[in-house]
């Protein structure tokens, strides 16, 4: 069994709006700030479409994450939203979750919505 990290969950809203972002990143730091000594801050993605403003969103709530010495997983990001952060640069900061034994989730697997989002705008 491995060590289990303390891991703050965001769901990010979808559809996103440019204007909630503001918000969405005051929250996330605010949750980060109470939760002192997280090491995974875990994006809630699935449905969120692949653009700028999700491209925007996800590097606002890395640099949160930064901040608080944590890393970033996406949870539920459509292939496409995966490629256009690979394009623009962000893998290395922005990674998919892994399923145990190391694969990512398949895109079967994702579930578009749904969820109410936790820190929607």
């Amino acid at each position: 069994m491995g060590t289990r990290r303390r891991t703050v969950v965001v769901t990010v809203p979808s559809p996103l709006a440019r204007a909630q972002l503001p918000g969405l990143f005051a929250r996330t730091c605010a949750l980060l700030a109470d939760q002192q000594g997280c090491e995974l801050l875990l994006c809630q993605v699935a449905g969120v479409a692949a653009d700028a403003v999700a491209v925007d969103a996800l590097a606002r709530l890395a640099l949160a994450a930064r901040r608080s010495g944590c890393e970033v997983r996406l949870r539920g990001a459509s292939s496409e939203l995966i490629g256009l952060i690979e394009l623009i640069g962000l893998a290395e900061v922005l990674r998919p979750e892994r399923v145990p034994g190391g694969e990512l989730p398949s895109r079967a697997a994702e579930s578009p919505g749904g969820a109410e989002p936790l820190l929607g705008g």
